[in-house]
């Protein structure tokens, strides 16, 4: 990890810059990526050509693209009836998982549908003297589509994490998309998909499970929306695909934040940064602290306990490329720089967060104190892990049921409410030269004082 001193830059903006990543449309492509879509397409395409390839061919011939994606990038062949998971795949799934499984992630479905009921909005009217009725009806959204990565592991999180809230909003029809590994879908993944009320798991993954979701094929039914996480190439495909659907964010690699004070456990920190830059190697870990002793502090103690890490590789890949220990020189400035990153997660480590809570304007989700360890919030706590990423945090906010409903406005008024209003109105339509529009009123107007309107 890179040891930042901010006495040595001339602005925090200068410090944010360095563990910011390129935007979608800038990424680099390796040599393997190119040599890799030449296998594929049999040219060397950017990202955004591949993606942009696949969302076509799916649009235009439907299952018969999807099933050719599916084969060559995934290395599966699959028919059209095999595209979707049976029954009895859910059922041997159940016998596979043992109990222990099944009871944590009770816990975890009961917590999150918990806090996500608190989220639901109702619709509402609301009459004045005059009798004008102004209401917002919410309606859920018919049919949406989560995504749950491959990857390496089984992201049982995500999919209680995408599948509940939709549930929640009241959404009819849920469908998942995950890629097949190793020839199958982790039992894991089943299990959770089942007990969130998914009504079903189509068996592909990347740009083209993406357009099948968008456009609808043969098999596969159209959605309104698309949420749920993936790689840079399901990114770009939901990017694509916005405006025929809705999207909940354009997602990047996980990140974390720990703003410290000098009494912070080391260990407890360091453990906290690996278990996001375990994640992959584009995942960013950073430490804000005015204790340098503390950094280094961390710095060892992160060294320390890669050596027993699994995950070790990945972790160590990610801290050399996007890690930063940032020593400051005061807790205000800590806090201001803490603002300008708006990370996804931020941990406030302090001895007393609900102290400065109030000066934090932009993170994704806040952790409170040294208890209130990330990964509690990744699986179990109940607000959501689909968060913004990579400084969105100042515009954007976590997957809500909010994200599954619409709403209408409602507009219901009477002659009394017509003539209280509608000069005013008309005057308006007068201003802007739209003639119909202020005709449209003054013949009503005409019509309720018994008047010949002209």
């Amino acid at each position: 990890m890179r040891i930042i001193r901010t006495k040595d830059y001339s602005s925090l903006n200068q410090v944010r810059e360095l563990l910011t990543r390129p935007h979608l449309d800038e990424v680099q492509v390796s040599a393997e990526g190119l040599e890799r879509t030449k296998q594929i397409f049999g040219e060397a395409l950017t990202p955004m050509q591949s993606v942009a390839r696949i969302l076509e061919e799916v649009k235009r011939t439907q299952d018969q693209a999807l099933l050719k994606y599916i084969r060559v990038i995934d290395g599966y062949a699959l028919t059209k009836n095999e595209l979707f998971v049976t029954e009895e795949e859910f059922a041997q799934a159940q016998l596979a998982v043992d109990d222990s499984f099944k009871k944590a992630l009770a816990v975890a479905i009961a917590n999150v549908e918990g806090f996500h009921e608190r989220q639901r909005e109702n619709s509402w009217f609301d009459t004045d003297d005059e009798g004008i009725i102004l209401g917002q009806k919410v309606v859920p959204l018919d049919r949406v589509g989560v995504y749950v990565p491959g990857g390496n592991a089984p992201l049982v999180s995500t999919v209680v994490m995408s599948a509940i809230p939709p549930r929640v909003a009241g959404v009819k029809e849920v469908w998942m998309s995950t890629p097949l590994r190793n020839g199958r879908i982790d039992p894991h993944l089943l299990v959770a998909a089942k007990a969130c009320g998914v009504t079903g798991v189509l068996k592909a993954g990347g740009a083209q499970a993406v357009a099948a979701l968008a456009y609808g094929t043969e098999t596969v039914p159209k959605v309104d929306k698309i949420v749920g996480p993936g790689n840079l190439y399901v990114t770009l495909a939901k990017k694509l695909v916005y405006g025929r659907v809705g999207i909940e964010s354009l997602a990047g690699p996980s990140e974390i934040l720990v703003l410290a004070d000098a009494n912070a456990p080391a260990r407890y920190i360091a453990a906290d940064l690996l278990s996001q830059a375990e994640h992959d190697w584009e995942a960013a870990s950073a430490l804000i602290t005015p204790s340098e002793a503390l950094a280094l502090a961390v710095e060892k103690e992160i060294e320390l306990q890669l050596s027993m890490l699994r995950t070790g590789d990945i972790a160590r890949e990610s801290l050399k490329r996007w890690g930063l220990l940032v020593v400051t020189k005061d807790m205000d400035e800590a806090i201001e720089l803490t603002n300008i990153f708006a990370a996804e997660h931020l941990e406030l480590m302090v001895d007393d967060p609900w102290a400065i809570l109030g000066k934090i304007r932009h993170a994704g989700a806040i952790f409170m104190g040294k208890y209130s360890s990330e990964p509690i919030g990744d699986y179990i706590a109940g607000p959501n892990h689909i968060l913004p990423t990579n400084g969105t945090a100042r515009f954007s906010s976590p997957l809500t049921t909010n994200d599954f409903v619409k709403k209408t406005s409602i507009i219901c008024y009477n002659d009394a409410g017509l003539l209280k209003n509608g000069p005013y109105a008309a005057k308006i339509a007068d201003t802007e030269g739209l003639a119909a529009h202020g005709n449209a009123i003054r013949i009503r107007l005409a019509d309720l004082a018994g008047e010949k309107y002209e």
